[in-house]
């Protein structure tokens, strides 16, 4: 959410009613006037996300899809509790100013956030971002030690403890997703029958319950334009909770792709971790149990398949859409593809191969 992210012009059908959305500012926010220019941010395939600049405040407007049913899957009102809750005692999470439960606003519910300026990397740097060999790894370190940081928070006696579940967050997980998966299968797909075996019964106790993100990436963070390894925010809290730190390590780590995997897996990357000076996935891990001052398991391995499990229960569950007529986006044709190689990267973790 940035100048030089990627912003643009708001998609065919997916207009705000200004009219609807002045009226109400005007009762919840009345210090902001006027008719704002309206951006749109392309990043993601969930939540639909607008700017609105207006002569005295810049503002970020977060809504779910048109048509969304699932409430859970888009929840604005978690979202935008979360990060009042969190943002006392967590400050790169943005300022809420505003959450609306009310449909008939704009035709469903939506929370207002003050913009964080910065930069926001995609799959390449935009252009005059220097990320040479050292700024890169400084970056990296800069990332660790803003997840350790959350991971350190203890949500006793906060507002946050009504996001969690309690003990078992692992073993919830993993049923969780598990089941996804069958509901999400379609012929032309693996089974990840031997994937779902060796996961629950090889899943662990919960290390710790603490706040995890669910999404914490580098496309995720909003970077100092002065000094671009410097984190300014941390964005897209709508999976944050209660649970595993080591789960969420997981699930970042299966979309850090690096300059040396193969040709499949550099063309799904959407962070530009591949640079010269970037760490490595192993780098990464061992950067994270240093200045966690956590213990790394023997495990180990289970959180890594756990996090690219997941990852492929989320492409498949893109494709199912495509694949039933839900959505025409031709970019989602060949997910099965992916969906196919990802069962081979964990099961090729299971027999004991690295993946780098």
């Amino acid at each position: 959410m940035s100048p030089t992210g990627n912003e643009g012009a708001v998609r065919p059908g997916e207009e705000l009613d200004l009219e609807a959305l002045g009226n109400w500012l005007q009762d919840t926010l009345p210090e902001i006037t006027g008719t704002p220019r309206v951006t749109q941010f392309s990043g993601g395939a969930s939540n639909w996300t607008y700017g609105l600049a207006y002569p005295d405040h810049d503002l970020v407007l977060r809504r779910p899809p048109a048509g969304t049913k699932a409430k859970s899957a888009h929840d604005m009102g978690r979202e935008s509790f979360i990060q009042r809750a969190l943002r006392p005692i967590y400050p790169l999470v943005p300022e809420i100013l505003a959450y609306c439960s009310d449909p008939a606003v704009l035709g469903a519910e939506f929370y207002i956030m003050r913009r964080v300026p910065g930069i926001v990397l995609h799959r390449r740097p935009p252009k005059g971002v220097d990320l040479g060999p050292s700024t890169a790894r400084r970056l990296c370190l800069n990332a660790v030690d803003a997840l350790v940081a959350l991971h350190s928070i203890d949500p006793t006696g906060t507002d946050l403890e009504e996001i969690g579940k309690g003990p078992g967050y692992a073993k919830r997980q993993i049923d969780g997703w598990c089941d996804r998966y069958l509901r999400a299968h379609t012929w032309n797909v693996p089974s990840f029958k031997r994937v779902r075996r060796w996961l629950t019964k090889h899943t662990p106790d919960d290390v710790a319950t603490c706040v995890i993100h669910g999404d914490f990436r580098l496309d995720n963070l909003v970077l100092d334009p002065d000094d671009p390894p410097s984190i300014r925010a941390v964005l897209d809290w709508e999976m944050a909770t209660l649970g595993d730190p080591l789960m969420d390590l997981g699930n970042s780590l299966a979309y850090w792709v690096q300059a040396d995997d193969d040709r499949v897996a550099r063309s799904t990357r959407r962070q530009p971790t591949h640079l010269e000076g970037m760490l490595t996935r192993n780098e990464l891990v061992e950067a994270y149990f240093e200045r966690s001052g956590r213990k790394k398991p023997d495990n180990w391995v289970f959180y890594e398949v756990y996090g690219i499990f997941r990852l492929a229960v989320i492409i498949q569950q893109i494709y199912f859409r495509y694949f039933h007529g839900q959505t025409r986006n031709r970019a989602f044709k060949n997910f099965w593809f992916l969906v196919w190689y990802l069962d081979r990267r964990c099961r090729r973790l299971i027999r004991g191969r690295n993946l780098r």
